[in-house]
């Protein structure tokens, strides 16, 4: 298990580009299962989770070439008997983002294997979604002998009419492939509709698919025979701009972001502004200057400010970690509500061991007081539960005083690539050890 070594208390100045993004990443991934022909994706991010799955890939007979961070998939010849091997069970087990190659593989192959998958222990995060989708369409479950593992067959997925019963990132996109080649037309109502399933979609209908209503909650899409190849570049990954802002804001002497595609960032920018974080924008690039002090907002008629997650364009759940650690050091107090996932606020203990002012109401909220700086955090020892809070303490340990250990840093690496050496030409001290 490796760590990084953080020396806190380095100013972080010059320029950063965002990666590719990875929930996109692994969306349209998968939507290459749909055709036998050649598609294109550029801008991938070497990460864990998104390489993981691209071997994955390679292991089901998908035949894959790299250049520099483009790759052309090619599903020609898929080995159906390895979905039935306890190999195929066990990746599937270790890559939460596996679970969306059931889509497609449905679609096309008539058939698929369900493995419980893996990912960030951030609470229970259910499928009924996504089962739901397909049952609609006309899909059967059956348990195979022995085994924790379901087969999910149709010899003909038929379109259907459904109403979420979440908007969920991933099941509306497993949904959507699903539905490419049903008989008919399919229509999804309480969809999710963030800017990467929009750009799973355009792709989709760069390769033969009909699809409606993209960038709503409301999706239509008539099903064709067959799909062909495409050429797809992903957006810049919008948790990793929002993770380099709350850098900039805790430890930076002028940083720019580079490229950021700021019309898919939402509400990002506003919700660090709320915290009194001053975010400049400039053409497609963001400038946070030196923040010697920032000051948070409060609502209105006076009362704290309240940041809580919320489906698109709602704040996204994956950035609250970040504006945690961000508010740590403001003037005034938040409450942060984190709606989604009932353990993913209980990293905070590790930055109350730090010296943070926080008070945790329950597994979904949790109070903040500022020191306004007057009061650094101070280096610990500490690891990494998951992705996103793993960058949170990466952020307060650059910001703290002393030296500071995290352990388990290939949570860190499933989501951010490279991070040390892009953060070290920065200006940041972090060394990996083995």
């Amino acid at each position: 298990m490796a760590s990084f070594k953080i020396e806190g208390g380095h100013l972080l100045s010059g320029e950063i580009r965002p990666q590719g993004a990875k929930n996109e990443a692994l969306q349209v991934i998968c939507a290459t299962l749909l055709t036998s022909e050649a598609v294109t994706i550029h801008n991938i991010p070497n990460i864990r989770d998104v390489n993981n799955l691209i071997q994955l890939l390679k292991d089901i007979g998908v035949k894959v070439t790299k250049d520099g961070n483009s790759y052309t998939f090619q599903a020609d010849a898929l080995n159906m008997a390895f979905l039935q091997s306890d190999e195929f069970v066990e990746k599937c087990a270790q890559l939460r983002g596996s679970v969306m190659m059931i889509g497609p593989l449905l679609a096309r192959m008539g058939k698929a294997v369900i493995a419980k998958p893996g990912g960030d222990k951030i609470g229970r995060r259910r499928l009924d979604t996504h089962f739901l989708g397909f049952q609609k369409l006309g899909a059967k479950f059956r348990q195979i002998d022995n085994r924790d593992v379901y087969e999910i067959g149709a010899k003909r997925l038929k379109g259907a009419y459904m109403l979420l019963d979440e908007a969920s990132v991933t099941g509306t996109a497993n949904i959507i492939m699903a539905a490419t080649m049903a008989e008919g037309t399919t229509t999804i109502y309480n969809a999710a509709c963030e800017p990467y399933i929009q750009q799973l979609c355009h792709m989709l209908c760069q390769m033969g698919a009909k699809i409606s209503g993209i960038g709503s909650n409301l999706l239509n899409i008539e099903g064709v025979k067959t799909l062909h190849g495409a050429d797809h570049k992903l957006l810049p990954d919008m948790i990793e701009v929002g993770s380099f802002i709350g850098m900039a804001a805790m430890c930076g002497n002028g940083v720019r972001i580079k490229d950021c595609s700021l019309k898919d960032l939402g509400i990002i920018p506003d919700a660090f502004r709320r915290l009194g974080v001053k975010v400049e924008e400039d053409g497609d690039d963001l400038y946070i200057p030196r923040q010697k002090h920032y000051v948070v907002d409060s609502f209105i008629d006076g009362t704290i400010m309240t940041l809580a997650d919320a489906p698109w364009p709602g704040l996204t759940p994956d950035l609250l970690s970040v504006l945690i650690v961000v508010a740590t050091q403001g003037r005034g107090s938040v409450l942060f509500h984190q709606k989604m996932f009932e353990s993913r606020l209980f990293f905070v203990d590790r930055l109350i061991d730090m010296g943070a002012q926080i008070i945790l109401c329950d597994p979904h909220r949790a109070v903040v007081v500022g020191h306004d700086r007057q009061r650094q955090l101070r280096g610990s020892r500490m690891s990494s539960p998951d992705i996103r809070a793993g960058i949170a303490l990466l952020i307060a340990a650059m910001s703290a005083n002393g030296t500071s250990l995290i352990s388990n840093i290939e949570q860190i690496d499933r989501g951010y690539e490279d991070i040390e050496h892009r953060l070290n030409a920065l200006g940041a001290h972090i060394e990996r050890l083995p």
